[in-house]
C-alpha cells in the first residue's frame, strides 16, 4: 500500500513537472517568436563582454572618455566664439569665415571612413589614434598663416570627431551598469558640453586678450594629455564582431535608423543657423560688447551641460526617440523667439541658455538609438553616423545662416527664421519614429515581464 501511494505521488509530481515545463516552454516561445511585422526598427542590444569595473574605475574610464569629448567639442565650437578674430587674421568676411566651421564638419564626415578599417582594432587603441590626429589638426590651426592652411587644418581636426564619438559611445555603454547606459553615455558627452561651458569661453577670452591661435595650441596639448589618460584608465575591450565591410552597414537596410539620421541632420542644420553666428548675434541684437561674449559662452555651456545630463536621465526612464523629439521642439521655440523677439541683454541671454540646452538634450538618446541599431558588428559605424549627420547639419546650418544674413543685409533676426523649418521637421520625424516603434516596443517589454 505504501509503495502504491508513493508510486502515485511520483506520477503526480512527474505530471506536474511536465505541465510546468510545457507552460514555461510555451511562454518562452511566445516571448521569443519572431514577429517581423511588429518588430521595432531598432532593437535594444545588451553589451557583450561587459567588464566588471569598480565604481572608481568606472568613473575614471568615463572621465577619460569625457576628456576626449572635451577636446573635440572645444575644437568644433571654439571657432564660433573667435570667428571675428579669425576672419580678420585671414583677411576674409565673417560669412566667408563661416567656412572654417564647415571645413571641420566635412572632416567629421570623411573621418568616419577610418572606422571601416578599425573594426578589428580594440576601441581603446582607436581612441588613442583619434587623439593623435586631433593633436596634429589643432596644432596646424594654431600655426596657420592664411585661409587655405586654416581650412585644411580645420578639416584634419574634424577627422577623428565622428569616429571618436561612435567608439566612445560603444565603450561608455559597455562599461555601464545595466539600466544606466544612457546616463553613462551622457556623462561621456558631458565632456563636450563642458567644453562649451569652459573651453569655448576660455578660447574666446584668449582671442580677446592675446591671440586666437593660443586656443588651438592649448587644444593640441589637451589632446596629448588625453592619450595618457586613455592608456591609464580605459579598459581593454575586445573589438566588435567582424562582419565584414558590408555587414557594418547592414543596419541601414531598416527604415528606423534613417528616421534618426535625417532628424539629426535637420535638427542641427536649424540650430546651427543661429549657433554659427551666435557671437555677432549677441553683439548686434543683444547689445553685448565683445568683451562680455565669453560670459555668454559660459551660459551657453551651462545650458548644454544641463541639457546633456537631463537628456540622459530622461532617456533611462522613458524612450530615446521621444526624448530626442522633445528636444527638437524646444529648439524650435527658441529659434522662433530669435526671429520675433526684438532683442535685449536679458532676452538674448535667456535664449542662449534655452537653445543651447536643446542642442545637447538629444545627444545621449540619439547616440544610443544608433548604437543599438548597429548591434552585431555595425556599432561603430552606427554611432559615428550620428556625428556625420550632426556635422552635415552643422555645415548646412552655417551656409544657410550665412545666406540668410547676406540676403537680409546682415539682419541677425533672420537666422532664427531660417533655421526653424529644419528643426521642426526633425522634431516631427522623431515623434513619428517614437509613435511607430517605441510605443509598440514598450508594450512588448511589458508583456515579457509577465510570468506565466
Amino acid at each position: 500500500m505504501h509503495n502504491t501511494t508513493q508510486h502515485t505521488a511520483q506520477n503526480a509530481q512527474n505530471t506536474q513537472n511536465t505541465q510546468t515545463a510545457q507552460t514555461t516552454q510555451g511562454a518562452q516561445n511566445v516571448q521569443t517568436a519572431p514577429n517581423p511585422k511588429n518588430a521595432p526598427a531598432i532593437k535594444p542590444a545588451q553589451p557583450s563582454q561587459r567588464p566588471d569595473l569598480s565604481p572608481g574605475a568606472l568613473r575614471r574610464s568615463l572621465l577619460a572618455l569625457a576628456s576626449g569629448a572635451f577636446i573635440l567639442g572645444a575644437a568644433e565650437f571654439v571657432m564660433m566664439g573667435i570667428l571675428p578674430q579669425a576672419a580678420a587674421a585671414t583677411h576674409v568676411s565673417i560669412p566667408v569665415a563661416g567656412h572654417y566651421i564647415s571645413s571641420y564638419a566635412f572632416g567629421v564626415c570623411a573621418g568616419t571612413i577610418m572606422l571601416i578599417c578599425g573594426r578589428r582594432v580594440p576601441p581603446r587603441n582607436l581612441i588613442i589614434a583619434f587623439m593623435a590626429i586631433a593633436v596634429v589638426g589643432n596644432l596646424g590651426s594654431a600655426l596657420s598663416t592664411g585661409q587655405v592652411m586654416l581650412l585644411i587644418s580645420r578639416f584634419v581636426s574634424g577627422l577623428p570627431h565622428g569616429a571618436f564619438f561612435g567608439t566612445a559611445t560603444l565603450v561608455a555603454r559597455t562599461v555601464a551598469p545595466r539600466g544606466k547606459e544612457a546616463r553613462s553615455v551622457s556623462m561621456m558627452v558631458t565632456g563636450q558640453t563642458v567644453a562649451n561651458m569652459l573651453g569655448v569661453p576660455a578660447g574666446t577670452l584668449l582671442a580677446e586678450t592675446m591671440s586666437w591661435r593660443y586656443a588651438f595650441g592649448l587644444l593640441a596639448a589637451w589632446a596629448a594629455m588625453t592619450i595618457v589618460l586613455t592608456i591609464a584608465w580605459i579598459p581593454m575591450i575586445p573589438p566588435i564582431k567582424d562582419v565584414g565591410i558590408k555587414g557594418q552597414f547592414a543596419f541601414l537596410r531598416h527604415p528606423g535608423p534613417w528616421f534618426v539620421i535625417v532628424a539629426v541632420f535637420g535638427g542641427n542644420a536649424g540650430l546651427f543657423c543661429w549657433w554659427s553666428y551666435v557671437s555677432p548675434w549677441l553683439q548686434n541684437i543683444g547689445g553685448w560688447s565683445s568683451a562680455l561674449v565669453p560670459m555668454l559662452m559660459v551660459l551657453a555651456g551651462a545650458g548644454m551641460v544641463c541639457g546633456g545630463i537631463a537628456g540622459g536621465r530622461l532617456t533611462d526612464r522613458w524612450v530615446p526617440g521621444g526624448t530626442a523629439s522633445l528636444s527638437q521642439f524646444i529648439g524650435v521655440v527658441g529659434l522662433l523667439a530669435v526671429f520675433f523677439i526684438p532683442g535685449s541683454r536679458p532676452e538674448t541671454a535667456v535664449l542662449t541658455f534655452i537653445i543651447a540646452f536643446s542642442m545637447f538634450f538629444n545627444s545621449a538618446p540619439q547616440q544610443l538609438l544608433m548604437v543599438q541599431a548597429g548591434a552585431g558588428g555595425g556599432e561603430l559605424i552606427a554611432g559615428a553616423a550620428v556625428q556625420v549627420a550632426y556635422n552635415f547639419g552643422n555645415a548646412m546650418g552655417s551656409v544657410v545662416g550665412g545666406a540668410a544674413l547676406t540676403a537680409t543685409a546682415m539682419n541677425y533676426h533672420s537666422i532664427g527664421l531660417a533655421g526653424t523649418p529644419f528643426t521642426a521637421a526633425a522634431g516631427i520625424l522623431l515623434a513619428v519614429y517614437s509613435y511607430k516603434y517605441e510605443r509598440r516596443r514598450s508594450a512588448l517589454e511589458r508583456l515579457e515581464k509577465i510570468e506565466v
